[in-house]
């Protein structure tokens, strides 16, 4: 006959506990169990057959066999000797439904239940239950569905299973309705809420997003203000307090920002402390503070790793630069030490490079401006993960510099980096108001078998212009750096669809070899020779200039073009520049001994500048002169053009500067252009890159040769046309897009305007 062990609730819930007799354990025998393998119930107790069964360990046995979370009853019995565990197994998960999503897919809510801990074939538990339920709220409150209800329902199945299905009703997305700041008075609210992301419903807030509250974002908008005040002079700023309410139908948000000003701070003095490795005079030129200045914990610090990266420079890789302040709270007035610790000079012991699975290591290697057994330079360092990435064939580049584990003077350096596929096949298509449809396509491959070595072929077919190329490029041809490349082309130009133009066809045959010499990080020279073959054709129409340059040297001309370039480029990205400067010169010379002799150079210079932190200013200026050489004209088909989107918008692309009797534009031996475009965020998404908008004053004109007839035959100012206006640039999913809404602020008798313009596949 069994015999229930009196004390085995009472010990694990009671500090009283029936005692009892202990016994020595004959055999053990599971019951109850229909997953779980009797050997782990076995590995759970802590007594064996033949050892003594106490009060101790029966209580220890019945916690440990809850503790797994399989059973939900264990009881512990006696029949003559034996001990009987008998246990009630809790249900497994047999499967998992969400119904009624249409924010997230089910297989997001479902990872999302799985992280935590509800999947199927797990053990069902009430508790588990609850905490996925809230983790679906969690989800869709960080998408501002408040208002969002889960049904949940648990199916008993056979076997001891169950299905549990969650019924989503996720209710209307709740909007911020009014963000109220209390407490400011030197700072209008006005200007505060333009430091927010968060902010009420607007026109373009359906795509940010940003009416729709974040704790996240909320947590950055703070930070945002607090790095404002903390920038205008305000010391003693801080942040009181923060509500955030919610109205009763979970619609409408309402946030109210707490916060003290204090008063305006200036600086009455700076000094320089510490261990100072170089002359004062050097060190304070790095600080961007000075007495007189209204504090600004942002130049502070700017000015603590301006000397921090001094000195890392010179091999201090662990400088500590701390500015420490003396606050005279009566005078309103704050008093700087910057504290030197520039620590140990230390070297670089070994370069190591990881993620390159297809790039070989002397590519990235090739890369490096930081050399092995060399001090540490901060600068070179970091030039060198910004080579890296410039390369194109990585997603993310990284770089640690752990000590050398025993030493104090020693470090490696660690680049990881993230491969991406770098060759690709497109097809595609573009418009652009001039071209009309672009159809384009190419097979290229920027990283051929991880050499570093380049190789394309491209098509590109528009009304106007038509280009085939093959291309190869080996941008280490040498060890220092000369990049070596070869092109075949057939290039063809045909006019007849530009009304602005008068009419003519060329189709060019060549193929040449071409250098890149870097000259230091920024400068560097480019060189080639080509050999072109160029078929003219005229049309009854075209203009009596073309028929007369036809009628002297033919229809059919060879060509032997050199082409000689110097480029600094000090822009922050190719892709959105928003600081530096470009700065380039071409030439391409018509070769002695060929049917055509000429020469053409042009001169480009740009600047970029932010400011007010999402305002860029970009200026930019081009001139460009054009000859014939051998006591020959320059061709027709060399001739500069201006007007249109990429230079003064407008105007018809290439309307501006001399034409023949019937309007149409005959191009120029000298060109100017310039622009001046302030460009800015779009209303609502400044944290958005992709797209901006851009004010703008465009100038510029083609001026011809001294034997043309009539306007424009020599270089007079009074000839430019100006126009202004507005932009707007986006890198889109299909392609970067370029719209510009312009009007001629001079135009004249005979020009060719258009208002609006535009353009798919390339960007300014």
């Amino acid at each position: 006959m069994k015999k229930l062990i009196p004390f085995l609730i009472s010990s694990l819930y009671a500090t009283t506990a029936l005692a009892l007799d202990p016994f020595v354990v004959k055999d053990i025998r599971v019951e109850g169990i229909q997953r779980t393998e009797a050997g782990t119930v076995f590995s759970y107790l802590p007594v064996k057959v033949g050892e003594t069964l106490d009060d101790e360990k029966a209580a220890a046995a019945v916690k440990a066999l809850y503790a797994t979370g399989f059973f939900k009853d264990v009881r512990l019995e006696t029949e003559n000797g034996v001990l009987v565990v008998t246990v009630q197994e809790r249900p497994a998960i047999a499967q998992v439904d969400v119904s009624g999503a249409k924010e997230f897919t089910k297989e997001q809510l479902k990872d999302g239940l799985k992280a935590a801990g509800l999947s199927e074939s797990k053990i069902f538990d009430k508790a588990l239950l609850d905490r996925a339920e809230q983790e679906l709220k969690r989800q869709y409150f960080s998408r501002g569905k408040y208002a969002v209800t889960i049904t949940t329902t648990v199916t008993p199945l056979e076997r001891n299973r169950v299905g549990i299905n969650f019924d989503i009703s996720e209710g209307e997305v709740a909007k911020i309705k009014q963000i109220n700041i209390v407490g400011n008075q030197a700072m209008s609210e006005k200007d505060l809420l333009s430091q927010l992301v968060l902010s009420t419903s607007g026109w373009m807030t359906w795509y940010s997003k940003n009416d729709q509250y974040s704790k996240q974002k909320l947590a950055a908008d703070l930070e945002s203000l607090r790095s404002y005040y903390l920038n205008s002079g305000y010391l003693e700023f801080n942040i009181e307090s923060t509500q955030v309410s919610i109205s009763p139908d979970k619609q409408g948000i309402y946030i109210t920002i707490n916060l003290h000003e204090g008063p305006k701070y200036t600086i009455s003095d700076v000094k320089l402390a510490g261990e100072m490795l170089l002359p004062e005079e050097e060190l304070r030129k790095l600080v961007k503070v000075k007495p007189g200045d209204t504090f600004s914990r942002e130049k502070l610090n700017e000015s603590s790793k301006a000397i921090s990266d001094r000195l890392g420079n010179d091999g201090y890789a662990f400088a500590n630069v701390n500015a420490v302040p003396e606050i005279d709270k009566e005078k309103s007035t704050v008093a700087f030490t910057f504290f030197l610790d520039p620590g140990r000079r230390v070297y670089v012991r070994r370069i190591n490079v990881a993620g390159n699975t297809k790039t070989r290591d002397e590519v990235l290697r090739r890369e490096m401006r930081q050399a092995e057994g060399a001090w540490y330079a901060a600068d070179k360092i970091n030039r060198s993960r910004e080579r890296l990435q410039r390369l194109g064939y990585f997603t993310d580049v990284n770089v640690e510099t752990p000590a050398v584990p025993g030493t104090t003077d020693q470090v490696d350096l660690n680049y990881s980096v993230t491969e991406k596929p770098t060759g690709s096949i497109m097809a595609g298509a573009g418009f652009s108001s001039s071209e009309g449809l672009i159809l384009s396509g190419s097979i290229s491959q920027q990283n051929v078998f991880g050499s570093g070595n380049f190789v394309s072929a491209q098509i590109n077919s528009g009304s106007v212009n038509k280009v085939y190329s093959l291309s190869f490029t080996d941008p280490y041809f040498t060890d220092d750096g000369v990049s070596r490349g070869f092109d075949v082309y057939k290039r063809t130009v045909n006019t007849t669809s530009l009304n602005t133009i008068s009419t003519y066809s060329t189709s060019t045959l060549g193929g040449g070899i071409r250098f890149g010499i870097p000259l230091n990080e920024k400068d560097s020279v480019s060189l080639g020779l080509a050999l072109e073959k160029t078929d003219i054709s005229l049309t009854d129409s075209a203009s009596l200039p073309l028929k007369n340059y036809v009628a002297q040297f033919g229809n059919s001309a060879s060509t032997a073009r050199a082409d000689l370039g110097w480029a600094r480029d000090s822009r922050d990205s190719l892709t959105y520049p928003t600081a530096g400067g470009l700065q380039r010169i071409f030439g391409e010379v018509g070769l002695p001994g060929m049917d055509i002799q000429y020469y053409k150079l042009s001169y480009q210079q740009q600047y970029l500048r932010t400011f007010a932190k999402n305002y860029t200013l970009l200026l930019n200026g081009e001139a460009g002169i054009a000859a014939g050489l051998g006591n020959k004209p320059l061709p027709f088909f060399k001739n500069f053009y201006a007007g249109g989107i990429t230079s003064v918008r407008g105007y018809r692309t290439s309307s501006l500067g001399p034409q023949d009797v019937d309007g149409n534009s005959l191009g120029g031996s000298k060109r100017l252009v310039g622009s001046a475009e302030l460009m800015f965020p779009f209303p609502g998404l400044t944290t958005d890159k992709s797209v901006r908008l851009g004010v703008f004053v465009d100038g510029g004109a083609v001026f011809g040769p001294d034997d043309y007839q009539g306007r424009y035959s020599k270089v007079n100012f009074t000839d430019m046309r100006f126009s202004s206006g507005v932009s707007i640039s986006w890198f889109s999913p299909i392609g970067p897009l370029k719209f510009s809404l312009a009007k001629p602020l001079n135009k004249k008798e005979g020009d060719h305007t258009e208002s609006f313009q535009f353009q798919m596949g390339t960007m300014f």
